[in-house]
């Protein structure tokens, strides 16, 4: 027969699944009477465990939010799913500045863990490898994140203390729609109501974020996503190239690296797309355009013509050449 103690953790993993349960209810899950039930709750609340009482018709016991984090009672596949969360979110750079708090946090899970789980788990970990490298970006702090993200919630605008790229500092208001992850950076964006711009923000950059009074409206139904690769790929860069191409928009979007392009119907051109992108340097555009695979004429640039016709050369080139020893071209 289980021990008290046994079914005191019991009852903490039934209530930690949800929602109130009834007394009667959890009397018959764990094998005792409703009397029972109640002395269990009460060695839970000596433990400061959040349970809270629901009178009524619909009644009984549930937990409620607390001062601290009670005691976690997981399955062997939450303790997976746990521990590939951190290992996942450390490995595409969503961390914050406290990163170490996701290696504490594992090795507490794993410590309590049964030898024969831990053994499993262990198996999985250490058989686990990745097809790309561990990304290292700068982290944001936890404290920003939390703060923005309550406010993204609660449609309230929030004071940002700001770093832009070239090191200025500026302090900042600002509504925010949402947080966005992309390539390993967290992204907030919102509008700036002191000049009426939209505006996205690195969360890496912000230094202090502090909620203020009041709220806003939020422009209907925001794809905050869209609104952060648009935005970086519109960002000022040393050239601006415009083309246009023939293919539906999807595919031609889905064809570009997200946040590289602006993808648009041509009007004036039934079935063909413009499109309008960014880039420091065009030696890499032609490579992007050959593996579309479909039409496009360049509006400008007209130096990324030279490029383009360079490109195909090369690889006119390449295609006539024949391995080493078979003689002809090389």
């Amino acid at each position: 027969m289980p021990r008290p103690t046994a079914r005191v953790l019991a009852l903490l993993e039934l209530l930690q699944s949800g929602g109130t349960r009834p007394v009667a209810e959890l009397a018959d899950r764990l094998g005792v009477d409703e009397r029972t039930v109640r002395r269990y709750v009460d060695h839970l609340l000596d433990l400061e465990v959040p349970v809270e009482s629901v009178r009524g018709r619909y009644g009984g016991y549930r937990l409620a939010t607390g001062h601290r984090l009670p005691p976690l009672m997981l399955t062997d596949e939450e303790a997976l799913a746990v521990l590939l969360g951190l290992v996942a979110g450390r490995r595409a750079g969503l961390a914050t500045a406290t990163g170490a708090s996701g290696e504490t946090a594992a090795a507490k899970i794993r410590r309590v863990l049964p030898q024969r789980l831990r053994g499993r788990l262990d198996a999985v970990l250490g058989s686990l490898a990745f097809t790309s490298a561990a990304a290292d970006p700068p982290v944001p702090e936890a404290a920003v994140l939390l703060a923005i993200a309550d406010a993204v919630r609660h449609h309230r605008p929030v004071s940002i203390r700001y770093t832009a790229a070239d090191g200025r500092r500026s302090d900042r208001t600002l509504h925010p729609y949402g947080l966005v992850a992309h390539s390993g950076r967290w992204y907030v964006t919102g509008v700036d109501p002191g000049v009426g711009a939209d505006r996205n923000f690195r969360l890496d950059r912000i230094s202090a974020a502090t909620p203020l009074t009041g709220s806003f409206d939020p422009p209907g139904e925001v794809d905050a996503a869209q609104r952060v690769l648009t935005g970086l790929a519109t960002a000022p860069h040393r050239h601006e190239v415009v083309l246009l191409v023939q293919g539906e928009a999807g595919r031609v979007r889905g064809g570009l690296p997200a946040g590289l392009a602006v993808v648009s119907e041509a009007v004036d051109e039934p079935g063909w797309c413009r499109v309008e992108l960014r880039a420091e340097r065009l030696d890499w555009v032609p490579g992007v355009l050959a593996a579309l695979d479909l039409p496009f004429v360049i509006e400008r640039p007209a130096e990324l013509r030279e490029h383009v016709a360079a490109f195909a050369d090369r690889l006119a080139r390449s295609a006539r050449r024949r391995p080493p020893g078979a003689g002809g071209d090389r």
